[in-house]
């Protein structure tokens, strides 16, 4: 998608499910085999009573949607802030929205934010992003 065809307001959203393979793919990829991800048993005795995705995980699916599907490929991350509200569990179902607020023709960028919700509308993840896109 081009720069000149986006519009500010424009939203674009997708579902995943965080499935136990990508928990356990993620923990592999990156090292980070924290147990309230991958132990049922340990998470049990935490505050959240049950397995917890890695918030990079779910974050990443935003970079998924910002360079495949809207605004797509060839679209660059040039910056992205992440606030996590609440937890995703393992085999839930998200939905990523992106929303442009602001375009920088000069600059051949666009503000968006990106925010994560869990299925019952809850807000998992308030983000924003600054890409770069093709005029």
């Amino acid at each position: 998608m081009k720069l000149s065809d986006v519009q500010i307001g424009q939203e674009y959203a997708v579902s995943f499910t965080i499935s136990d393979e990508m928990v356990k793919t993620f923990a592999e990829i990156t090292g980070d085999k924290n147990p309230v991800h991958l132990d049922e048993e340990y998470a049990k005795n935490t505050r959240f009573k049950k397995r917890i995705c890695h918030g990079m995980l779910v974050a990443s699916m935003i970079s998924k949607v910002l360079g495949m599907d809207f605004p797509g490929p060839g679209t660059i991350l040039v910056r992205q802030q992440l606030s996590y509200r609440a937890p995703v569990f393992v085999g839930e179902t998200v939905e990523v929205r992106v929303t442009v607020t602001d375009k920088k023709e000069e600059k051949q960028r666009l503000i968006l934010q990106t925010n994560v919700f869990k299925s019952d509308g809850t807000l998992a993840i308030e983000g924003q992003a600054e890409v770069l896109v093709e005029r």
